[in-house]
């Protein structure tokens, strides 16, 4: 018994003078583990490049199983994907060679993905007869899963409260509110061309007098009182188009009503696709100025996510113009945009084929170069040529894409605008000139000033 009790101190002895390394040596038993942190930093020095972690990524302590067998010496992405999926993490390339590790985002994924995606959609329909059995139920299904008749069902849709005109250079502006449910309102504004004799005679004949309507669901921009909204709609309104814009949820004058926190929620999602719906029908309905024919939805990043949900959910959109916003690998990363589980619907879609939805319709797509939109013109675009082809109509689809400028809404989005919509509503070119745009401070433009 003595022996083996000194074999014992032995063998404690040695281990006490191992490194800590060679002490917690990996092994089956250990499960081969190390600290993740350490093994970042192993690949980083592998591959040269560099890691940055997101706030809401913690690696302190943090341990990773089978650390070693997770690298694949020919694939840095093979590797990243292999180490941030145990943990529920996802990696983004950056600029030069710098990857962001963030938590798993559901409505963002990977370039390739979407292309994937793409690619699985394209095989479900090669004619038009099955691409209109796809878009059915298409149409049907992101209705339930948005649950809007059910949301409709609840609004009291009382009389809209309409503030006094005012008149500009070529238009006017004029606030507009709608009780949607009891205490919660659309607030928003009009921007209307002033009719003269000599824009009567510019009138194209293929068109009647009446002006066609723009809805302009707004975007993740400093609220819809901002200059460059302003512009875009007052110029639209100057060239003859009638244009109406709202709040979304939580933002704006509605934030006074349900707080800046309820726009990070599902209820944002239906009630801004709530918006858009009954602003459309209200505008068709009550004003006498509007061509029924020639209704348009536009919008931009977060706005072209409801553009596109409002061209689906109401066949009485003639054009529609998701601007900065569409992409396969990509939903929109706000709860209003994905709040509810549309994606999923019709067995897994994505925005460009919610978007297909408009075919044969006229459809401008804007891109940029410093965005998810980057790959429109070889991902996107050419996926939604395959549809509108099935229609004989390849040519109304669009694509304006930018390669050098960013996400925004800025002169060159809002001139590839200008362009879509004088072309296919007969706009006049002659009124184009955004330095007659009155910037109206803020408080002018709520809903209920008077």
């Amino acid at each position: 018994m003595k022996k083996y009790m000194w074999r014992a101190v032995g063998i404690l002895l040695l281990t006490s003078h191992l490194s800590p390394l060679a002490s917690q040596a990996q092994t089956y038993e250990n499960q081969f583990r190390r600290p993740v942190s350490d093994v970042m930093k192993d690949v980083a020095a592998r591959f040269d490049v560099r890691f940055k972690f997101d706030g809401n990524v913690d690696t302190a302590g943090v341990m990773l199983t089978y650390a070693d067998f997770r690298i694949r010496p020919y694939s840095l992405e093979q590797t990243l994907d292999n180490i941030c999926k145990h943990f529920d993490w996802n990696w983004w390339k950056q600029s030069g060679n710098l990857y962001k590790i963030k938590r798993y985002e559901y409505p963002r994924r990977h370039e390739d993905e979407g292309r994937q995606m793409l690619n699985y959609l394209s095989s479900l329909y090669h004619n038009k007869v099955e691409w209109e059995v796809r878009r059915d139920s298409l149409r049907k299904e992101v209705r339930q899963r948005l649950e809007l008749d059910a949301f409709l069902d609840s609004c009291v849709l009382g009389p809209a409260q309409l503030s006094k005109i005012r008149k500009h250079d070529g238009y006017t502006t004029q606030n507009i509110c709608i009780e949607l449910t009891p205490g919660q309102h659309l607030f928003g504004t009009i921007y209307a061309p002033i009719k003269t004799k000599s824009r009567k005679r510019k009138v194209s004949p293929l068109t009647s007098d009446l002006s066609p309507l723009i809805v302009c669901p707004d975007g993740h921009w400093p609220m819809r009182y901002r200059k460059d909204e302003q512009q875009r709609l007052g110029t639209l309104a100057r060239m003859g188009a009638v244009c109406v814009d709202f709040d979304l949820y939580g933002w704006g004058e509605s934030e006074k009503e349900v707080g800046a926190e309820a726009h990070h929620t599902s209820r944002a999602h239906v009630y801004q696709a709530a918006c858009g719906y009954v602003l459309l029908d209200w505008m068709l309905t009550h004003r006498k100025d509007i061509d029924a024919k020639r209704v348009g939805v536009m919008g931009g990043s977060g706005g072209g996510t409801h553009t596109v949900l409002l061209s689906l959910l109401d066949d009485r959109v003639t054009a529609s113009a998701p601007v900065v916003h569409l992409a396969s690998h990509f939903d929109g990363g706000c709860p209003c945009e994905s709040g509810k589980p549309v994606q999923l619907s019709a067995g897994g879609t994505c925005e460009p084929e919610l978007a297909a939805v408009m075919a044969p319709k006229p459809m401008l797509i804007v891109s940029d170069g410093g965005d998810w939109t980057s790959s429109v013109p070889t991902l996107e675009f050419p996926y939604l040529q395959r549809i509108y082809d099935f229609y004989g109509a390849k040519d109304k689809v669009r694509n304006v894409h930018l390669p050098k400028e960013r996400h925004d809404f800025g002169k060159n989005k809002r001139q590839a605008v200008y362009d879509f919509f004088i072309d296919v509503f007969s706009l006049d070119r002659t009124m184009l000139d955004e330095s007659k745009i009155e910037i109206e401070p803020d408080e002018q433009l709520k809903s209920l000033y008077k």
